[in-house]
């Protein structure tokens, strides 16, 4: 075999590997027992350990540097192979196998901990994975900045001067929309009712068919904290359920799709090969977004939603689709990220980004992590949190050590902007698809722009191409100014 057979052979089982991991995080999130946590850290660490021996393999560097690639496709395979053995050598195995024994134990221990409103019994976990990775970050680093060398982990390219920028221009819009909206005097009503488990999931899954969902190869499962799991032919969306608030799972429930859906719509051709899974963070979220909120909460498929819920909850307190659709938007200062209103989502992602720098820097102590929190929670929000469950401990991205995630959140926003003002421009008729719960055409048009070519562009060259211009937060801002202005009558 040439080169870049043996490379795509080798590959192909590291990629192979790889999903079985990610299998191992979904059954720990979602159904195995409590008390094999201990066990599950042991396993986790064992594949670790082996995929790592895999992504240093020296004949990975030999084949890389002899590797003729016929064209453009088999160029970007080598490429992106090359990038993640180059990353992966920096980081000794001992510390590769650490700290996936360790997040994966930190997982247990805080969603006991959030269970018992009890920051106390989590911090010194966060502290071992804290620790472990900034060892990570000084060792990718190279004398970098460390926040960077995390960030790019999950956003190639991007760094946190970029961000910190980007979020700079878009805070005092989203405020000034945000005071605007809370002092309006309309105010959407509240919804009412009882609405039990079984009934939200059964709409939920309909939700998740209305968007395109491939049940055959996908199941929903219920998570403390939602997610999607899987690629190529097996990729899995779960939610959670609150009964006195059935929005929680049904938009959990579409988000998780369009990550899902995002895996599920590329080129199957590039399975098992570094092109088979979203491109980064930013552009999956950019996905689960714009099927979130762009289409989800749009007033077309909110009016199909209601009659879903008038059918299935005979005490639905909200009769009429025009009180639903701005019920559906309301604007709260709430304290759940997940849970947020478009306007303040970013605003929570922007709390999480500075607060994660100083942690990684070491300008805030883990032991002072919950006082500086509830500081920022309510200097911007104006609401003091109530109990850590809805504040240090609502998120488990730093349990599992994900440092450096948050701020893609709010990049895929803005690439969704983007991406909403093209689709409807290129696809007319949406909207009166959605208000007959069929999100087709909008799905169809994100496979073919963006979701199909997987890892084949980086990620802002793949929005741009899609958009057909430079990408833009004023997409976004605008789009939410002129929504909610509608919404509350300003």
């Amino acid at each position: 075999m040439s080169a870049f057979n043996h490379l795509l052979a080798f590959q192909r089982q590291t990629e192979a590997l790889s999903a079985i991991a990610e299998r191992l995080g979904w059954d720990q999130e979602t159904v195995m027992p409590r008390g094999a946590t201990e066990q599950r850290a042991e396993e986790m660490a064992a594949i670790e350990a082996v995929l790592h021996e895999r992504r240093t393999d020296p004949r990975l560097g030999e084949w890389i540097d002899a590797a003729d690639p016929q064209n453009a496709v088999e160029e970007r395979i080598v490429h992106l192979i090359d990038r993640e053995y180059q990353r992966a050598t920096k980081i000794p195995a001992r510390l590769a196998t650490e700290l996936a024994r360790v997040t994966s134990l930190s997982q247990g221990v805080w969603a006991d901990a959030r269970a018992n409103d009890a920051p106390d019994d989590f911090l010194p976990t966060l502290h071992d994975v804290l620790s472990l990775k900034r060892e990570e970050a000084a060792a990718l680093a190279d004398g970098g900045d460390l926040y960077d060398a995390l960030l790019d982990d999950y956003e190639p390219g991007a760094t946190q001067a970029q961000i910190a920028a980007l979020f700079d221009a878009m805070r005092p819009r989203l405020v000034a929309l945000r005071d605007d909206v809370l002092g309006a005097d309309f105010q959407p009503k509240t919804l009412g009712g009882d609405f039990p488990q079984e009934t939200q999931l059964r709409i939920a899954r309909q939700c998740a068919t209305a968007f395109g969902y491939d049940w055959s190869r996908g199941r929903m499962d219920l998570a403390v904290h939602p997610f999607s799991s899987g690629r190529w032919q097996d990729s899995r969306i779960t939610t959670r359920v609150v009964e006195t608030d059935p929005f929680n799972c049904l938009y959990s429930a579409i988000h998780e799709t369009g990550h899902s859906s995002y895996e599920l719509g590329i080129d199957e051709d590039y399975s098992f090969t570094p092109l088979g899974r979203g491109v980064s963070m930013g552009v999956h979220e950019s996905q689960s977004r714009i099927y979130e909120n762009q289409m989800g909460r749009g007033r077309a498929f909110t009016g199909w939603l209601h009659q879903r819920m008038s059918d299935a909850f005979d005490d639905l307190s909200i009769t009429n689709a025009d009180d639903f659709y701005a019920t559906v938007n309301r604007v709260t200062p709430g304290y759940i990220r997940t849970e947020a209103d478009e306007i303040q989502y970013n605003l929570h992602i922007m709390l999480r980004f500075d607060l994660e720098r100083d942690l990684v820097s070491g300008r805030l102590g883990v032991e002072d992590l919950t006082e500086a929190w509830n500081t920022r929670f309510l200097k911007d929000f104006g609401v003091a949190v109530d109990r850590p469950a809805n504040g240090v401990l609502q998120d488990v991205h730093w349990a599992v050590g994900l440092f450096g995630y948050f701020p893609t959140y709010a990049l895929g926003n803005v690439y969704a902007g983007c991406l909403n003002a093209a689709m409807r421009e290129a696809v007319p008729e949406l909207d009166a698809s959605l208000a007959r719960g069929d999100a087709a055409p909008g799905v169809e048009w994100l496979r073919e722009n963006v979701q199909r070519h997987g890892g084949l562009y980086e990620p802002r060259d793949l929005v741009e191409r899609a958009i057909g211009t430079t990408i833009t937060e004023l997409s976004l801002l605008d789009y939410l100014e002129t929504k909610f202005s509608e919404i509350y009558r300003l």
